[in-house]
């Protein structure tokens, strides 16, 4: 809405009156007008390209939402956008965007929006704000050499002033768009089209602070621009950082689609199967409390979507019963409740589907909005929504100074390095039981340390030489608690503190790296993966089942080869679970035919073969290899329980091409049989077709008995058949 425009002040009451004005130049898209429409009890103050946007929308969005009588970007659109897929079908929803999008393209083709080096406003106190921060370091620089602080305190000091003079330099910048009202530029970046606030920083304000190859940030700043042009010092400065990002990035790029293909194979056999699986396991979702400013805790990532395990009471009595799905109501009430810490959810971890996991543990569809479908192929959409992502993280290897220097994974290789399960760099040493600790000497092998638990057994631990500790002596540690400072070796983690425990863990890490990035991924879609990864238990008692010693055996059929063994009075068997990574994950899978066609073909062929193994094709790989139709969506069996027949139904009769008419048959003898029971079947017909002598039904016994006289081929019709 601007100010002084053509046709300020004019009402309007039809839209036919507005179109008019608007082809005659009588009035402008950004003109304040009155709208006396319909829709409204009083004027409304409002501009013509508003009421246009609206016409796009369905007709009683206004009625139920109010006017848009505000300005547009990106983000509100969305707003419009989830709206309208809330509350309207499918085909309303999509011919309101068709319509939108028609207006885009149509105004944004009339505006004949450019720009050119003088559109780009660079901050006019920029001299100014740069000298005030200089001063600034000019002191930092003098009590470092005065002795009064550290080289590294004098590095975080310098790197937080220059990042500090960059964001006031860069606000002085907007400042400067938005003082020039239609600039095409700050429309582009505004709207959300195309570009960010960080680019045109650099184009017209200044640089600011770099990284180095290894990814520190080099505590002197680029202080020119890049329309102004940099010194040589500053280009020179700059170049190691842009070598790197374009190195990464094509790195990156390989990576990513290698993990997406293996996140794919172990994942791909988890399909929707039924609607409840009857499980009476749950997991805790932790911190369900409002997101601050300073701690995003990203709630909707764990807790939306999810199925509630049991009713949870809110503060003013009003209760969620169980089983219900976690929307935006539940989820904002949920959060907003003091009383409310931790929910206990459904979840495909604990899913005790046979095959698959079901639609209550598995929640919302993410996609649509409303409940899952049968047939969902949501492991293939886990291994998309994890793997997609994959191009946005770093390959960064970030170095810790100090003693023990050693490189921690971040990035896409952290993400790949807790997927394969491996052991981490620099892995930190934990606690391997609850109890007081005691530290020893240093004795040259490494520091021991003792702890002690509450029966006053002493379990001794060695951590390598120059580990920095977390605990001091005589501290209370749990088992499984970190002693020193670094990343956890999973496998460790679940022979300490158990499968939950491990399972929590690698969602956690997992989650960093992405939310790092900013990338949002739902909860779920890494636990149908760790489904996959901890599916598996070895055998260490084999009880009075068939299983041996040291063999690895899916959960469920031991959980269930154990119930039948109970109710049996028998000894059960006892394993531990086992962590796995999704490549070893993917080739122990039980079909065959998807693991030869993932890795190491020969040996899983011939292993096959060996043991003699059948393929149940339960997966979608396998099926495909074998050209049937994929056991999901509309190939599931529960969508084919139904047949076309009616009275004169006649079957669809194929061709081989458009010339070839096909064989002509006789429609007396090959027409569609009319109904008839097994008794009144004539014998010399089935004897005519068959090409064996068939008894009629009650002689000599039932029909079915009279197989048994059918004589065995002569040696003449064999080979008759073999010609």
């Amino acid at each position: 809405m601007i100010e002084g425009r053509e046709g300020e002040g004019r009402a309007f009451r039809t839209m036919a009156e507005l179109d008019n004005a608007l082809d005659n130049r009588t009035v402008t898209l950004h003109s304040k007008i009155h709208w006396y429409g319909s829709t409204v009890k009083k004027p409304l103050e409002t501009t013509p390209g508003r009421l246009i946007l609206e016409e796009a929308l369905p007709e009683n969005y206004v009625a139920q939402f109010g006017h848009i009588n505000r300005a547009l970007g990106k983000g509100q659109l969305s707003e419009i956008v989830e709206r309208l897929s809330d509350n309207y079908p499918k085909a309303t929803v999509a011919a309101s965007l068709d319509r939108i999008k028609s207006l885009c393209y149509r105004y944004a083709s009339q505006s004949g929006l450019t720009f050119s080096i003088n559109d780009i406003k660079a901050p006019t106190d920029k001299r100014a704000i740069l000298e005030k921060y200089e001063d600034k370091a000019e002191k930092v620089e003098t009590q470092f050499r005065r002795g009064i602080i550290t080289d590294q305190e004098r590095r975080q000091q310098e790197v937080q002033i220059w990042s500090d003079a960059t964001n006031e330099v860069q606000s002085a910048m907007q400042q400067a768009f938005k003082n020039d009202r239609f600039n095409p530029i700050d429309m582009m970046v505004g709207s959300g089209a195309r570009g960010n606030m960080t680019q045109l920083r650099q184009i017209a304000a200044m640089r600011g602070l770099v990284a180095n190859p290894r990814g520190d940030m080099i505590p002197r700043p680029i202080k020119s621009n890049f329309r102004e042009g940099l010194a040589t010092l500053e280009y020179f400065i700059a170049t190691p950082g842009a070598r790197k990002g374009l190195v990464d990035t094509a790195l990156r790029t390989a990576d990513s689609g290698y993990l997406t293909r293996r996140l794919h194979d172990v994942a791909q056999e988890l399909i929707v199967r039924e609607e409840d699986c009857g499980t009476v396991q749950g997991i805790w979702v932790e911190d369900v409390q409002p997101d601050t400013p300073s701690k995003r805790n990203w709630l909707e990532t764990r807790l939306f979507g999810r199925t509630l395990h049991t009713d949870v009471t809110l503060s003013n009595g009003t209760v969620l019963p169980k089983n219900s799905i976690v929307g935006d109501t539940e989820l904002a009430l949920l959060r907003e409740d003091p009383a409310i810490s931790r929910v206990r959810v459904r979840s495909v971890l604990t899913c005790e589907s046979k095959n698959g996991i079901c639609g209550k543990c598995y929640g919302r569809s993410l996609a649509t909005g409303s409940e899952i479908e049968l047939g969902e192929a949501v492991g293939v959409i886990a291994a998309q929504s994890i793997g997609e992502p994959g191009t946005q993280l770093t390959m960064r290897t970030f170095h810790t100074g100090g003693v023990a220097g050693k490189d921690i994974a971040g990035g896409l290789p952290r993400v790949v390095e807790l997927f394969e399960a491996r052991h981490p760099k620099g892995a930190s040493s934990l606690a391997r039981a609850t109890g007081v600790v005691r530290i020893g000497a240093d004795d040259g092998k490494g520091l021991v340390v003792n702890i002690i638990d509450d029966s006053g057994v002493e379990v001794p631990l060695t951590l390598p030489t120059g580990s920095k500790l977390k605990v001091k002596d005589g501290d209370s540690v749990e088992a499984g608690q970190l002693l020193t400072d670094g990343p956890i070796d999973p496998k460790e983690l679940l022979e300490i503190s158990g499968i939950r425990d491990t399972q929590n863990y690698i969602v956690d890490e997992v989650q960093k790296v992405y939310r790092d990035q900013g990338v949002a991924i739902h909860d779920k879609h890494i636990e149908l993966i760790l489904r996959q990864m901890t599916r598996r238990y070895v055998v260490q008692d084999p009880g009075d089942t068939q299983f041996l010693p040291g063999e690895r055996v899916d959960a469920r059929l031991l959980r269930e080869t154990n119930d039948q063994l109970a109710k049996e009075g028998k000894r059960t068997a006892e394993g531990r679970p086992e962590l796995m990574g999704i490549t070893k994950a993917a080739i122990s899978t039980e079909s065959w035919l998807s693991a030869a066609s993932f890795q190491e073909t020969t040996r899983v062929l011939t292993e096959a073969a060996i043991d003699g193994k059948s393929d149940s094709l339960i997966g979608l790989k396998e099926n495909i290899i074998i050209g049937k139709v994929i056991p999901a969506g509309t190939g599931m069996d529960s969508y084919n329980l139904f047949g076309l027949e009616y009275p004169g139904y006649v079957p669809q009769t194929n061709y081989s091409s458009d010339d070839d008419a096909g064989i002509a048959v006789d429609p007396e003898r090959f027409g569609t049989p009319k109904p008839s029971s097994s008794a009144s079947v004539d014998a010399s017909e089935l004897q005519s077709v068959l090409g064996v002598s068939v008894l009629p039904a009650g002689e000599n016994g039932a029909a079915d008995e009279a197989t048994d006289d059918i004589p065995a081929e002569s040696d003449d019709d064999a080979a008759d058949d073999n010609a």
